[in-house]
């Protein structure tokens, strides 16, 4: 008995959506273009992750110490750099390293290499490359070498400079823009949702007007009031379906050509990106277009239909 009630339910609610067909593919697509704004933000957080990657590997505190720095006390500050929580790599680059690198930037600048000769000893010092495990906490790290903590005052006098004011406009340039782009992404799609919740509650409503004659004959032949609303149930819900097939029709060329051609430019291969999250991400987006059908539908049902 269940099962049949429920095909007719499935059925009527297929009429229903048949039966409106040019408001039904406007409700379709305005939702299509809601879930495409979902889907292109998962995918738009995942370049905007590889580009934060990308520019954190870049991104780094670097402390400069003076040239008759012990190396056994650098190191030791690197040791209990590595301890903070914050930190996610420290690397060590001698004083030896410092000039050889020196040298080969200005291969081809003979008077440095000559004023350098002439010195004669390494006017270089020891140097720390600190990176962070987000670009959020560089402040912090900052803070333990340059504020009033014990590794600062110990260090004090073999620190001859910390680059983070140089880097620190980069990193909150980057923090900005990570929070920016989220904020955009939400407010687009909750105005995109809630100009399709309006435009499927309408569709709905018309539906409702058009089998008024139905939905009378069903009251008078005893139908519950849940039975009478669960074709408009169904129906939402359809909208929510076809706009989801539609946007993953819609996304499997894109990122195919997107691979294909973009890759470098955006750093990541965004159709490897999308087929390999296909389950979450297209999964998530079918269960957004359902409830945003379900929704409507419910609006709609609660307000028009007495039963």
């Amino acid at each position: 008995m269940f099962w049949i009630r429920l095909k007719r339910v499935i059925k009527s609610g297929w009429i229903n959506f048949r039966r409106n067909s040019v408001v039904s593919y406007a409700a379709i697509l305005v939702t299509t273009i809601t879930l495409t704004v979902v889907t292109g933000i998962f995918l738009f957080q995942a370049i905007l992750n590889a580009t934060i990657a990308n520019v954190q590997s870049k991104v780094d505190i670097a402390v400069y110490f003076t040239a008759d720095a012990p190396e056994d006390q650098i190191l030791s500050l690197s040791s209990d750099l590595e301890k903070l929580p914050e930190v996610a790599n420290v690397q060590y680059i001698s004083a030896d390293q410092q000039v050889l690198a020196f040298r080969d930037r200005h291969s081809n600048d003979y008077l440095t290499l000559q004023a350098l000769d002439e010195l004669g000893d390494n006017p270089f010092g020891g140097l720390l490359q600190v990176t962070a495990k987000d670009s959020s906490q560089y402040d912090a790290i900052a803070q333990v070498l340059q504020g009033d903590t014990d590794i600062a005052r110990s260090n004090s006098q073999i620190i001859e400079r910390i680059n983070y004011s140089q880097n620190k406009t980069i990193i909150d340039k980057l923090n900005s823009l990570i929070f920016s782009a989220r904020r955009v992404g939400l407010i687009s799609t909750l105005i995109l949702a809630i100009v399709s919740i309006i435009i499927m509650h309408t569709t709905i409503r018309l539906s409702i007007y058009m089998a008024r004659e139905e939905i009378g004959i069903m009251r008078l032949v005893g139908a519950s009031g849940s039975y009478v609303r669960a074709p408009f149930l169904v129906q939402g819900m359809l909208y929510g379906a076809f706009a989801w097939l539609l946007t993953n029709l819609l996304f499997f060329p894109l990122t195919y050509f997107a691979g294909q051609r973009l890759t470098d430019l955006l750093g990541i291969n965004l159709y490897s990106y999308y087929i390999s999250h296909l389950f979450s991400v297209s999964g998530l987006v079918l269960i957004i277009g359902l409830l945003l059908g379900m929704i409507s539908s419910l609006l709609a049902v609660r307000r028009y239909l007495n039963v």
